[in-house]
């Protein structure tokens, strides 16, 4: 049977351990910018994303070499989605994963300038990364092209832009989904993309993934509804119940708690079923799925 605690602690440590090298070069170093950076990257968190584009290289048969810059990119650009988030002109929250968010460790200033330097760093290590081996620089400039496209006006940042336009109006469950797909789901799926690109996939196999990631990218954001109404500030490391407060729309204020646990689990078998081809090599994805779904925070 697949050991997904084991698998998630060993990849997680090799992208701390990545995530840390960033940082070797700072000049000059430390400056209250950098602080500010390494303190929310460093906040800890799942690291799925990053996981995620090593578990579908390693599907396709590549390795976690060949994706390892990839995936410290899209965590650099998760992060900054988080700090601007819990700003107050945001969500306005206090504590992000146990600790107080990057606005109230430093001030509102060092989070937004924090959060657009890691923005940046993200795609400078992407074309670093390029520039090194130009022999994949087709694949590379397509990652870019995902990965920009998916974090920004076409998909995470328009979904947060969706998020907060809705506060307490009334949304249909069809807008609801596409403004999860945009903001949670966009940089899930480029992230499952871009490791089975980098990792050499074929296009079946990279058109497989992608329906993969857009399934789980919407289950994960219908979990998060379902841990805001169920879970425990002590669970989440941040208040609960703050989409009520906020008046968002959600799959349980929509469809009930019980409905939009049924769809959960409609969206993990169908991404599951997009693993069929990958035989014994899409485990880590499986069971990944089954996390998205089961996790506690």
């Amino acid at each position: 049977m697949f050991d997904l605690k084991a698998y998630l602690k060993a990849k997680q440590q090799a992208i701390n351990a990545a995530l840390g090298k960033l940082w070797d070069n700072s000049e000059p170093y430390p400056t209250l910018l950098v602080q500010a950076m390494r303190y929310s990257l460093e906040a800890g968190g799942k690291r799925l994303r990053p996981v995620l584009c090593i578990a579908a290289s390693e599907a396709v048969g590549g390795s976690e070499a060949d994706v390892m810059p990839a995936a410290c990119a899209l965590e650099l650009i998760h992060t900054y989605s988080l700090i601007h988030d819990d700003l107050p002109a945001m969500d306005d929250d206090d504590l992000r994963r146990g600790k107080p968010t990057c606005h109230k460790a430093f001030n509102e200033t060092t989070a937004i300038l924090a959060g657009d330097a890691l923005q940046a760093a993200a795609f400078e290590v992407l074309a670093t990364e390029g520039r090194n081996k130009r022999g994949d620089a087709l694949k590379r400039l397509e990652v870019i092209y995902l990965i920009a496209r998916a974090a920004g006006y076409l998909g995470m940042v328009q979904g947060q832009m969706m998020d907060i336009s809705s506060e307490g109006k009334e949304i249909t469950l069809g807008e609801l989904e596409r403004l999860h797909r945009l903001k949670t789901g966009a940089l899930i799926e480029a992230s499952v993309q871009t490791g089975a690109i980098l990792g050499g996939g074929s296009s079946q196999e990279i058109a497989a993934l992608g329906a993969y990631g857009r399934h789980i990218g919407l289950a994960f954001q219908v979990a998060d509804d379902i841990l805001n109404v169920e879970g425990t500030p002590e669970m989440l490391g941040k208040p609960v119940g703050s989409d009520r407060a906020h008046q968002k729309a959600t799959c349980p204020s929509l469809m009930g708690l019980e409905q939009a646990k049924v769809r959960a689990g409609e969206l993990i078998d169908s991404a599951l079923e997009e693993l069929r081809i990958f035989g014994k090599k899409g485990e880590p994805l499986a069971a990944l799925a089954q996390y998205v779904v089961e996790r506690t925070r």
